[in-house]
Parts: structure tokens; sequence; C-alpha cells
């Protein structure tokens, strides 16, 4: 996968966070997926790769999807 593909991708997955949780602000779903991903630290921001958030992402939407499975 080429950078720009990988930034799409990341767009994509926060794209489909925010509409799940339309209450917490950008910076704060960035923040906190940094703090999934590095641990709390003031670094974990600018620390965290792509890739990371990526994948923090990714498992967020997922766990997401768990707990509102068959909620309507």
């Amino acid at each position: 996968m080429t950078n720009c593909e990988l930034k799409q991708e990341v767009l994509q997955a926060l794209s489909e966070l925010v509409e799940h949780c339309p209450d917490v602000r950008f910076g704060q779903l960035i923040v906190n997926l940094s703090c999934i991903a590095r641990g709390p630290t003031p670094e974990a921001v600018w620390d965290m790769e792509d890739d990371e958030l990526l994948a923090v992402a990714k498992s967020h939407l997922e766990d997401y999807e768990r707990r509102h499975a068959g909620v309507a």
C-alpha cells in the first residue's frame, strides 16, 4: 500500500468514526485514538504513525459496531 493509499484509508475510517460519534470533537477523536495506540503520553499524538492510526481506528470501529449490533 502506498503512503497516499494509507492516508485515504485512514481518512475513510475517521469519516466512519465521525458518523458514529457526532458528539466527539475531531481533535478529541484524534487524541483518544493516539492514547489507545501509543498510551496516555503528551507525545502520543506527535509520535503516532499513520499505520497505527489506521489500525486503532479500525479496531475502534469494530468495537463500536459490535456494541451497537442489533440496536436500531
